[in-house]
């Protein structure tokens, strides 16, 4: 299923049926079995690549390492792109990879031999540029580290270590978008300034560490915290900058509550930053919140999204609100292409300036349409989608 609602979509845009029957449809996907043998033992993975959408640049998404990855979850992450690029000015289209393998099954050496396999299978997407990848859940800048030895191209992969052609201020991109978009949000929907908000973010990977540590430093109180090993809570404010080198939540000495308590508590904010479809009708019906920011991709259900509209709870929609990453991610393919030179606050300005301007847009159509905020953002995406789809006389 797509996830992008025509039928909704078509009501506010006229999008045409030969540009809907091709964005129905992933443009190209592959399939490969990584057999890799270490050490006498046979590793194997199967990996997929999808490309969703060229029409507006080349396909950009991360490669995504669980072993729980599977073909539709790699083409719903390769749309999301698509609409995300688009959504915030970005000349890219969407893809992804899934590579369905446990991480922590793998030595360093292994896991490189791995992803050397993997550039060797799909070669044709990568060194062409067609494909540009990035890290994902699973991967690390190391990890593209890897493939750009493969390729000796820099621009062939973003999200690099900064010693080697990355971007200063990309690891935390994605962390600082979805904090500015709690910001802004908070400010026009609550009426809130940040130093006043309350906070509760759900997952404490790079992107969930880095949200909370923006929004503490910029004076709100975070005070819930959860990972795959607990949850941490103080209503008083938790302690982030004391937390960011904790590998896991349960590390650490601080007030613990059932993770699954997080999503319920009386906050202004709630981020879901953990993993796709955990906002479920059921925990909609019972949030106390007053704004959902998605700083994951894909974490509201259809059940959710619909009760939440229906208890007037806006909801910042991810191909908004997580673009940070994928903003970063071009100014670094820019960079590499050009030799140029940028710094860590022209990061932050560019992602800045890109989800303002999305936010803008999105929040025009909200009040002059009466559309909920996903609506709007995926009425304005398709839009730059057809729209570049026409200029390339595809339709």
């Amino acid at each position: 299923m797509s996830v992008v609602d025509f039928n909704e979509v078509s009501k506010h845009l006229e999008i045409g049926s030969n540009a809907e029957r091709i964005l129905r449809k992933p443009q190209q996907e592959a399939y490969a079995n990584l057999n890799v043998n270490w050490g006498g033992k046979l590793i194997c993975a199967d990996t997929y690549v999808v490309l969703h959408s060229s029409a507006r640049g080349p396909a950009k998404g991360g490669i995504r390492m669980s072993d729980k990855v599977t073909f539709d979850e790699t083409r719903r992450l390769a749309e999301l792109m698509t609409y995300k690029c688009a959504l915030v000015g970005i000349p890219f289209g969407g893809g992804k990879s899934g590579i369905c393998i446990n991480p922590a099954d793998l030595c360093p050496e292994s896991r490189r031999a791995l992803l050397s396999e993997y550039v060797h299978m799909f070669g044709p997407y990568i060194e062409t540029g067609a494909y540009v990848p990035a890290p994902d859940m699973g991967t690390t800048p190391a990890d593209m580290a890897t493939i750009y030895g493969c390729t000796h191209s820099l621009e062939s992969v973003t999200g690099k270590p900064p010693r080697i052609g990355g971007l200063p201020g990309r690891k935390e991109a994605t962390g600082y978008g979805v904090a500015c978009t709690v910001k802004m949000a908070a400010e026009e929907l609550l009426g809130k300034d940040v130093k006043n908000l309350t906070v509760a973010v759900q997952g404490f990977g790079n992107v969930g560490r880095w949200t909370a540590k923006f929004l503490a430093e910029w004076g709100a109180r975070v005070v819930a915290i959860s990972d795959i090993s607990g949850a941490v809570y103080d209503v008083k404010g938790l302690p982030i900058e004391e937390m960011m080198d904790a590998s896991l939540i349960s590390d650490l000495n601080l007030s613990s509550i059932s993770p699954d308590e997080l999503l319920l508590l009386p906050v202004d904010v709630v981020v879901p930053a953990a993993v796709e479809g955990v906002i479920t009708g059921d925990i909609a019906a019972a949030m106390q919140t007053s704004l959902v920011v998605e700083a994951a991709n894909d974490p509201t259900t259809p059940d959710g999204n619909r009760i939440l509209c229906g208890r007037s709870i806006p909801i910042m929609p991810d191909i908004m609100a997580n673009s940070g990453g994928v903003i970063a991610s071009y100014i670094e393919w820019r960079q590499a292409k050009s030799g140029s030179l940028t710094e860590k606050r022209e990061t932050y300005d560019a992602i800045l300036n890109q989800i303002s301007k999305a936010y803008t847009k999105v929040s025009a159509l909200v009040r002059n349409d009466g559309l909920s905020h996903r609506m709007a953002a995926q009425v304005i995406a398709v839009n730059e989608v057809v729209e570049s789809m026409r200029d390339r006389g595809w339709i």
